[in-house]
């Protein structure tokens, strides 16, 4: 069994620990995250995408960051050359596996960091990045994400509402508690869980609107359109999670290669918006393109606000039959986001898919569409654009 996986955050991971003074906290080479080289050596990895994450939240400057970030991950190919080797072009993949390493290929998750300038492209494809995720959550000078800004201050509001309340009937049960003889005290309380529930459905209603409706306007900047074009020129895949809508369809339009959603899930199994819809996974696959299977339960299966969603493995592979069944077997792959989601209860790490492998296995894919899944899809798509 070999494994691609198109993105994890774990570089992104260290960076902030270095920045808080507790690099050695943790390595990229053994740490208890999700991700580190001794477990992707022993799990069998061809490659491992490492995406360089920058949140514009609190950022006063996205290209310094990535450039810090970019030295962060340098430092840790330095130390761990005899596990790890950078891929620059498709050759490297196959040499770097002829070496017994596991290959890297530098991401980038957020396009902003270009601040819409070519010139920055260039530098980040001179850097090693080969992928870039054009968006993340916030709107930038390529394009627009399928997170609504207006409508996600509306649920925040209203998800804060509802937490003080919330914190509000802790404190009612602890005075319950002890004045629990006191007819009043059942009466305040009672008052408050009604209050507790109206909040709560108001906070349900107004995440549902914010994670259920998908940007169909805001597509690709005209600044964004160069900049694709260039990023295709270059040898820059393109990746459209966390796009719009209306996005995808505009790089669908701009491009002539394929292009990847790297770590997103079916809509129609799950309809948050980070998710692709049938058309969506249909072009994508007419394109050749790929996307890969993110394991964040929220993005998976939808539970209810308060209600705990550790992951299933039966939920990816709900997630892995539907998009099958809509782009055939050519257009899935892995894309985990380990380091950047919460932990997966059943796919809890790099050393997880085994596990997943054997749940497909027993869904009914053959050992040949496996292969396709776990690597085979990705590598076609980056020996058709890497060069």
């Amino acid at each position: 069994m070999k494994i691609i996986d198109m993105h994890c955050d774990t570089i992104g991971s260290l960076f902030a620990l270095k920045e808080r003074g507790e690099a050695q906290a943790r390595s990229l080479r053994r740490n208890s995250g999700h991700i580190d080289l001794m477990r992707l050596r022993e799990s069998h990895y061809l490659i491992q995408n490492f995406a360089m994450f920058v949140p514009l939240s609190g950022c006063d400057d996205p290209w310094e960051r990535v450039c810090a970030m970019y030295r962060c991950y340098q430092e840790e190919l330095e130390r761990n050359q005899d596990i790890l080797a950078p891929v620059f072009c498709y050759r490297d993949i196959a040499q770097n596996e002829a070496a017994g390493k596991v290959s890297s290929l530098l991401t980038v998750e957020e396009g902003a960091v270009c601040r819409g300038e070519a010139e920055k492209l260039r530098e980040l494809y001179r850097m090693g990045v080969r992928m870039i995720t054009l968006t993340w959550n916030f709107d930038n000078e390529i394009g627009h994400p399928n997170f609504d800004s207006g409508l996600r201050e509306k649920m925040e509001a209203a998800m804060k509402a509802w937490k003080a309340l919330e914190e509000g009937t802790v404190q009612q049960n602890q005075l319950y508690t002890v004045q629990q003889e006191q007819l009043h005290t059942v009466q305040q309380e009672q008052l408050h869980r009604a209050e507790w529930e109206e909040a709560r459905l108001a906070a349900q209603a107004a995440y549902d609107v914010y994670m259920h409706t998908p940007n169909l306007t805001g597509g690709l900047t005209e600044k964004g359109i160069e900049l694709v074009a260039e990023m295709e020129n270059l040898g820059i895949i393109p990746d459209v999670s966390h796009l719009s809508d209306a996005g995808f369809y505009n790089v669908l339009e701009v491009t002539k290669k394929p292009f990847v959603a790297s770590h997103s899930d079916a809509r129609a199994v799950c309809p948050n918006v980070r998710n692709m819809t049938d058309d969506m996974i249909a072009k994508l696959s007419e394109r050749g393109g790929v996307m890969g299977l993110n394991f964040c339960a929220d993005f998976l299966e939808e539970k209810p606000l308060g209600e705990e969603n550790p992951g299933t493995i039966a939920a990816v592979v709900r997630h892995a039959k539907h998009i099958v069944n809509a782009g055939g077997i050519d257009v899935l792959g892995l894309g985990s986001d380990y380091d950047g989601i919460p932990t997966h209860s059943e796919l809890p790490g790099a050393q997880s898919m085994g596990r997943l492998w054997d749940a497909l296995r027993g869904a009914g894919f053959s050992e040949g569409e496996l292969d396709k899944i776990f690597y085979g899809n990705v590598l076609r798509v980056y020996r058709d654009t890497l060069g």
